[in-house]
Formats: structure tokens, sequence, C-alpha cells
């Protein structure tokens, strides 16, 4: 009898492995309807459907292994690393979805949200002020005008799936939607700057890179309570807590 694994749960969903099949559990069912119509347009490989009845989905198993998780090293090559830039760059050329995503939202939205949170983690102590004025700063690069693109909205290393040099999909799209195209670029890299520039040559076009530190710093900021009330750990080595710290 396989065994059922608990991939990853919270207060939101929770994510479960039973042989070759995934149970995305949530109680949210527009986030799995957007992650059904995501998966149905995207020009990358994404798992294959099996079934869903409210609130599972159920999808089929990649094959391959996820480049890596934050905090760890990664396990693919640089080239594995390239050919993800370039899946990257295919999703953000494909047509508009009709929604905004995670990645999407507004830059006066971002900028109240980012100066709540760095009042919160200032106000209980989580992290020292020095280190959240200097991140806050960086931070702004990434509230500009920026152009839509199709962006999965959630894009962590451990979503995407190679196999060797070749990429074999991009899984969790509850996020996706129109948004900035750094912002995915900023996720998947963040705690893995050493494939920055592999990532960058498959994505094959000029990037500012003061955007995606910007996005590095934003994203670590509006994490760590989220993370701490869902149960994670952003204090754990290699981590965003660690990740701000480093660059200082």
């Amino acid at each position: 009898m396989d065994e059922v694994k608990v991939v990853v749960a919270h207060s939101e969903r929770a994510t479960l492995r039973v042989g070759d099949v995934f149970l995305k559990v949530d109680a949210d069912q527009a986030r799995i309807d957007a992650e059904i119509e995501a998966m149905s347009h995207a020009p990358v490989p994404t798992p294959k459907i099996l079934w869903r009845k409210p609130p599972v989905l159920a999808i089929a198993a990649l094959p391959g292994t996820t480049l890596g998780r934050l905090g760890e090293p990664s396990t693919g090559t640089s080239a594995a690393w390239t050919a993800a830039g370039a899946a990257i760059r295919k999703l953000h050329e494909a047509p508009l979805p009709a929604r905004p995503g995670r990645a999407g939202r507004s830059s006066p939205a971002l900028e109240a949200e980012l100066d709540t949170e760095c009042e919160q983690l200032a106000t209980t102590d989580l992290l020292p002020a020095d280190l959240i004025t200097h991140h806050r700063r960086v931070a702004q690069a990434a509230l500009r005008p920026w152009t839509p693109a199709f962006t999965h909205g959630d894009l962590q290393i451990a979503h995407v799936f190679v196999d060797g040099d070749q990429v074999t999909g991009i899984i969790d799209w509850s996020e996706a939607g129109q948004g900035d195209p750094l912002y995915d670029l900023a996720t998947f890299t963040l705690g893995h700057e050493e494939h920055l520039d592999d990532v960058l040559a498959g994505y094959d076009t000029d990037i500012d890179l003061d955007v995606i530190h910007a996005w590095w710093s934003l994203r670590s900021l509006l994490a760590i309570r989220w993370l701490i009330e869902h149960g994670f750990d952003p204090f754990a080595p290699g981590c965003e807590a660690d990740l701000l710290k480093s660059r200082m």
C-alpha cells in the first residue's frame, strides 16, 4: 500500500502525495479554479490533472526532481538552470491570462503592505531596525511601472522539476495571472544567486538586476511573519532572514 506523505500543510491548504498522485486540498475553490485555468494555458510542461472533487484536486507526479529548496544546495546543473530560464521566458511571452496574479499587485498596494509589514517587524523585534531600514530602501526599486506578462506568481525552485538538463514540469499555479515578470525571476533565484547568470542566459533578454535585488528584499520582508504564523521557519540557515542579513 502506498504511503501518504504530507508535502506541505498549513491553515490555508495542504498537499499530500500518495504514490504517483498528489492531492491538493484547498478550501478556497477560486485558487483551484485559477490553477486549472493557468495550467491549461501555460506553454510549458505542467502536471496532468487526474480528477477534481472539491475541495480536492488530484494531479499526476512529474518525472524528474525539483531543482532544490530554499536553504538547501541546489541539485540541478547549470544547464538545468539555464533551461529553466528559457522556460520562464516562454511563459512570460505567452498570451496574457484574464486575471491578475500574485505578481500583479499594484505598486501603491504593495508599498502600503510593505510599510505596514516593516512596522510590524520592527514593533515585534523580529528583525533589527537597521536591517529593516536597509532592505525597505532596496525594495523601493521593485515599485515601478512594468509591462504585464503571464506570470506563475509563486515560482520557487521547489516548483520546477528537471530531468538532467531538461525541464519536465512546473507545479503550483494557484497564484498565476498577469504580473511583473521580474517577480517570477526573483522568486526563482531567491537564495540561489550563484545561478542567476545561468537563469538569465536562458531567459536571454536584458534584465535590471537592481529590480531583481529589490524583489529579493521585498519578498523576504513580506514573508517572514506569514511563515512564522503558518508553522515555517524563516530564520533557518539560508532562508529569508538569513538572506536579508547576508545582503546588508
